[in-house]
This record gives C-alpha cells, structure tokens and sequence, in this order.
C-alpha cells in the first residue's frame, strides 16, 4: 500500500533554513509528478512546491525564492529546501504524489502521512 514518510521539521527562528524529506513506498515514485503540502492550523491544506518527472518545478508566489523542491528516484524521495523561513510557514507539512486537473495540481491519493511539523518563532 501507499506509504509516504515525512522528516526533518522542527522549531527554527525567523530567517532559518530546514531540509524536509519525504520517502514514498508502494508507488512507482519515477512516474509521479510529487508534490510538497503544509497546513496551518484552522486553515486549508495548501501546495507550497511542485516538482513533475521532468524535474520542472513550480511554487506558489508566498514561497517562491525561498523554498526549493528536489527529488532522487534512486531513494523514492522528495525533498524540500526551506530558507529564510517566516512565521507564517508555521505548518504541518506533508507530500503526496499529483496530477495536473483541472487547470490545477490537485493531490493524486487520498492518503496522506503523518506530516512534520515545522515551527518558525523566536
């Protein structure tokens, strides 16, 4: 079955940089576009990072300069670099694999992992 394993959140201070990783199984990883979600409290999980099979990337304007999103196909895993992070990217963040619908990324499972929680304050 499914399986997506997220890692590497943690509490940093306004302007640091975490790396978070996601190793998939029970996938064929190479053929995903992969995608990085957060969700902060009370509000909607939304896509911070898109990376298709071709390695194009895509960000959303609130992240975009600061977080890079990376993939080996060799480990089945997506990264996410963070830097210069903002109180407000105070989030669970979690991966999935996506597909483009509807003019859009949308997530291609259900599942979701158990996320990791990154915390930016001071």
């Amino acid at each position: 079955q499914v399986q997506l394993v997220e890692s590497g959140g943690g509490l940093v201070q306004p302007g640091g940089s975490l790396r978070l990783s996601c190793e998939a199984s029970g996938i064929i990883f190479s053929i995903h576009a992969m995608g990085w979600y957060r969700q902060a409290p009370g509000k909607q999980r939304e896509l911070v990072a898109a990376i298709t099979t071709g390695t194009t990337t895509n960000y959303p304007d609130s992240v975009k300069g600061r977080f890079t999103i990376s993939r080996d196909n060799a480990k089945n895993t997506v990264y996410l670099q963070m830097s210069s992070l903002k109180p407000e990217d105070t989030a669970v963040y979690y991966c999935n694999a996506i597909r483009w619908a509807r003019g859009m990324w949308t997530p291609f499972y259900d599942y979701w992992g158990q996320g990791t929680q990154v915390t930016v304050s001071s």
